[in-house]
């Protein structure tokens, strides 16, 4: 179920003021994220987010298509091995 437009979008304050000193340093390290709901906002475009699947770190990219989606849906939780026919 989506977020209230009321409430506004989910961002994890952490993850926001690490890109908010991250713009004013100007240095661009990856961001380690296990948290998955966060909405991406203008202030993470350009930033690469290692976000966590349950098992290891995946490095998204983030670009300015990526507005308003979550850190999550980038990526997958389960592999997919094959259809037995």
């Amino acid at each position: 179920m989506a977020r209230s437009l009321k409430k506004g979008f989910y961002v994890n304050e952490k993850i926001l003021q690490k890109c908010n000193k991250m713009n004013a340093s100007g240095d661009k390290k990856i961001i380690k994220v296990w948290d998955r709901a966060c909405h991406i906002v203008p202030e993470m475009v350009g930033f690469t987010f290692a976000v966590h699947n349950g098992k290891q770190f995946v490095s998204v990219y983030v670009t300015e298509d990526m507005l308003g989606h979550r850190l999550g849906e980038f990526v997958p939780t389960r592999t997919f091995k094959w259809h037995p026919f």
